[in-house]
């Protein structure tokens, strides 16, 4: 994105020098990726997950369009060559993951998939060893572990019983699914095209608008639609603007202001902020067994991403 932007000229003049503002850039990024967590939950009731992930990416292409519109007429012929690799990330790393997200908000809570949501980093490390031949340490493997202990005790609720009679919340089974395909994209990223990343950015997310179109014919040919409320409405500005789109502006800036390794430090504060406003405005009780997967995953993912080769951070939904 060009730093010369209305937008983050804006973010220049309130946030006064590089290294302050990109702080304040990135708490704000993760807190509003926390907050999608708490959005999902709002939204049972009020609107039906696959229209919501529609809507979502309807929100998000317009003010694409708004936004990046010249970078997009100039740069779109460089995407053609990779088409299918973007559809394929388009519909899994942001379709799937988003329709599999808000469906498994209807039977998980917002703690929960915050705290599965934190895996993503080490999802993303494991398929770089896997696809990659990433070369791993003794240390990065455990803590590989322990944030796979992480979601083995968020899933079974504190129980050991539950895990050895596979006794799983479907809901937090979804997260895991959702959280393994936004894995691929992240891996994907790549080898994609070279291009500006909104431009980038805006070709999967009209990938995401188009595939979201058979969830929600599907949604209704089930009898599982729900009509908008106005809160239901509101949601859809909310996660369309904030999570999908002005999150993604501001952490590609802090990450130009500060790099990607220092930048990649913060995005552990999405599980800690996810639960946390699960328990201010939904009122979910913390559990001592949230606790304890929520210092292993964050431990985890501290030894896996402080003890081997720095790398980009993991992009968000």
């Amino acid at each position: 994105m060009r730093q010369g932007s209305s937008l983050t000229g804006l973010f220049d003049s309130v946030f006064p020098g590089p290294r302050a503002q990109a702080y304040l850039l990135l708490v704000f990024t993760t807190l509003i990726w926390g907050a999608n967590a708490v959005a999902a939950r709002l939204a049972v009731g009020e609107i039906s997950p696959m229209t919501l992930t529609f809507a979502r990416w309807i929100v998000c292409c317009a003010a694409l369009y708004f936004a990046a519109r010249q970078q997009i007429a100039q740069h779109w012929r460089s995407l053609l060559p990779s088409w299918r690799s973007i559809a394929l990330m388009g519909a899994l790393g942001f379709t799937g993951f988003n329709a599999l997200f808000y469906a498994a908000a209807h039977h998980t809570t917002a703690i929960n998939i915050a705290i599965i949501q934190g895996t993503i980093p080490v999802l993303v490390l494991i398929g770089s060893v896997l696809l990659f031949s990433t070369r791993v340490s003794a240390l990065q493997i455990l803590g590989v572990l322990i944030t796979l202990g992480g979601i083995a005790v968020v899933a079974s609720q504190g129980q050991v019983s539950r895990l050895a009679g596979l006794e799983f919340n479907m809901g937090d089974v979804w997260i895991v699914v959702a959280c393994l395909l936004y894995a691929g994209y992240a891996l994907g990223l790549r080898r994609r095209p070279a291009v500006p990343a909104m431009v980038f950015f805006a070709a999967t997310a009209a990938v995401a608008c188009i595939v979201s179109l058979p969830l929600v014919a599907a949604e209704i040919a089930l009898g599982h639609f729900v009509v908008p409320t106005a809160k239901g409405l509101a949601l859809v500005v909310f996660v369309g603007l904030l999570p999908s789109f002005i999150s993604q502006i501001t952490f590609i800036h802090a990450v130009t202001l500060i790099g990607p390794a220092r930048a990649g430090v913060f995005l552990n504060l999405v599980p800690v902020f996810g639960p946390l406003l699960a328990v201010l405005i939904l009122g979910e009780p913390l559990s001592a067994y949230h606790a304890l997967a929520l210092a292993l995953v964050l431990g985890g993912i501290y030894i896996a991403e402080s003890f081997g080769p720095r790398s980009s951070p993991t992009p968000r939904p």
